[in-house]
């Protein structure tokens, strides 16, 4: 990677510069000759004369195809670069490498539980069935946490409804119900909740008996009840407030203590991204989440929309075949669902992400795929599917945030890492957010939301490797109880968002 404090090529076979600060017309880039038009911090300069219908490559691999001429030091963004077509060469596990164990074995300071699972938060979770429960299960979690006892329990984090806007007016026996289904049950496995009430209203569509039953929602610290039945609200929140406090004291006597990184399972994310986040944060945090593989631990990537047209870099480090080509099959499903929807998957970037310099799905995918580190590819899941192989995973969503990583949680993740350029701001209890800036001018401007500045990368000469080891102590800092920048203003109760697919009825 050559780079000037002006411009940046980030592979030998690029033919882009990535500018690394606002060019003014007719600057005269170093190392080559060649006069800029003026263009924006993050977008990208020819670094060549291109010809129209040439492809072009950021990060050695292409990432559009020229719809006009650009002259050397032109702009290449949305008025001449399209999406074109492109070569898909998947190799299944031909690049897959075995990591090498971390030579030191690290612990974080978490909350073990019976079935095996260690926890980095110590919630209460009031989960419901149904949208017409969700404000029964606020006045639950309101009432309970303004009251006298809840103050005294030092060792609970919270108690936390996670409401929702379906659960009826749905099919039963579609790819919509099962993929509900299987979030709500995921979030009452989640080793960060201590214990769960589950409230319903009694007569929708996702029935409590049948999440109880083949949901496997049952354990020690697991209730659940019906307004219906119980008769009514008021009757419902206060017997829902005694059943949280006996949940909430029995939560109060696990306390922390040292766990392997093994049991730390990291929800991959992006979002607001730009023109650096495939140079900084992004790959800072793929080398962070190495550190957790070769712990023994679990990451999971997610967004399927967008690894779109990066893909492959993912099949060729599958632990076998069958991994990369489960992951194939996802993509073809996204190609006909945005297809059958009216859509089709160059619709991302959003508007923000190309105000920030990129431009195709290609090129966005591959700086999104750096979150995945170099690690082998060990399992593809889908949707709120839960993990159940260590080491680098898959699981597949939208590329809507609050969606994608309510399915992490659900498949199992104790702590989410967020890498942003444009500024994010959200949270997602029961797992505490980390959020990392992809350059220092937003980190300056919004650092009370952002926890780590991968901005020094460009601007101080910070390695991505040491910048990868820093998130990794941040992650255990914050799986052992430090709070989070989301945690401490307080956000995680609006981002329980499910994938809904299917008619509503």
């Amino acid at each position: 990677m050559d780079s000037t404090l002006s411009v940046m090529r980030l592979h030998p076979h690029d033919d882009v510069l990535i500018a690394l600060a606002d060019l003014p017309q007719g600057a005269d880039l170093p190392g080559g000759g060649i006069t800029a038009e003026a263009i924006a911090r993050g977008h990208k300069v020819a670094a060549r004369d291109i010809a129209k219908g040439d492809d072009l490559r950021r990060y050695g691999q292409v990432i559009g195809v020229a719809t006009a001429d650009i002259g050397m030091g032109g702009h290449i963004h949305t008025h001449n670069l399209g999406m074109g077509a492109y070569h898909r060469d998947y190799a299944h596990g031909i690049d897959a490498v075995a990591m090498a164990p971390a030579p030191q074995a690290r612990t974080f300071d978490g909350f073990r539980r019976s079935n095996g699972g260690v926890g980095t938060r110590n919630y209460i979770g009031i989960l419901t069935s149904v949208n017409c429960s969700g404000d029964v299960a606020r006045f639950i979690a309101e009432q309970a946490e303004a009251s006298e006892w809840f103050a005294g329990l030092e060792n609970v984090d919270g108690i936390v409804p996670v409401v929702h806007g379906t659960g009826c007016g749905m099919a039963d026996d579609n790819e919509g119900y099962a993929t509900l289904f299987r979030t709500i049950a995921g979030y009452s496995r989640n080793p960060n909740f201590a214990g769960i009430l589950l409230v319903g209203l009694g007569c929708e569509m996702m029935q409590i008996p049948d999440l109880i039953g083949s949901g496997r929602m049952r354990g020690d610290q697991f209730r659940y009840m019906t307004i219906q039945a119980t008769g009514g609200t008021r009757a419902t929140v206060t017997k829902g407030v005694d059943i949280a406090r006996e949940l909430a004291e029995a939560a109060n006597a696990v306390v922390r203590a040292p766990a392997p990184i093994s049991h730390l399972c990291v929800a991959l994310q992006c979002g607001g991204s730009d023109g650096y986040s495939g140079i900084t944060a992004n790959p800072a945090l793929g080398v962070a989440s190495d550190m957790i593989v070769a712990h023994g631990g679990t990451t999971i990537l997610a967004e399927t929309p967008e690894i779109y047209g990066a893909e492959h870099l993912l099949t060729r480090r599958a632990v076998h075949q069958e991994v990369g080509e489960k992951l194939v099959e996802r993509i073809k499903w996204w190609e006909s669902y945005t297809a059958m929807n009216g859509a089709k998957m160059d619709n991302n970037p959003s508007p923000g992400n190309k105000r920030g310099g990129l431009t195709t799905i290609l090129e966005k995918s591959l700086g999104a795929v750096a979150k995945g580190g170099s690690a082998p590819l060990a399992g593809v899941y889908k949707y709120a599917e839960p993990i159940t192989t260590p080491g680098l995973t898959f699981m597949d969503s939208p590329g809507y945030d609050p969606c994608s990583v309510t399915g992490q949680i659900a498949s199992g993740a104790t702590l989410v890492c967020f890498t942003t350029g444009r500024g994010s701001v959200s949270g997602y209890k029961p797992s505490p957010c980390v959020k990392l800036a992809t350059n220092s001018e937003m980190y300056a401007r919004m650092a009370e939301d952002m926890d780590i500045n991968c901005g020094d990368i460009i601007s101080d000469g910070c390695s991505i490797e040491q910048k990868g080891a820093e998130i990794f102590e941040m992650f255990i800092d914050v799986a052992s109880g430090r709070r989070t920048k989301s945690e401490a203003l307080g956000f995680g109760g609006a981002e329980f968002v499910p994938w809904q697919i299917g008619a509503v009825m």
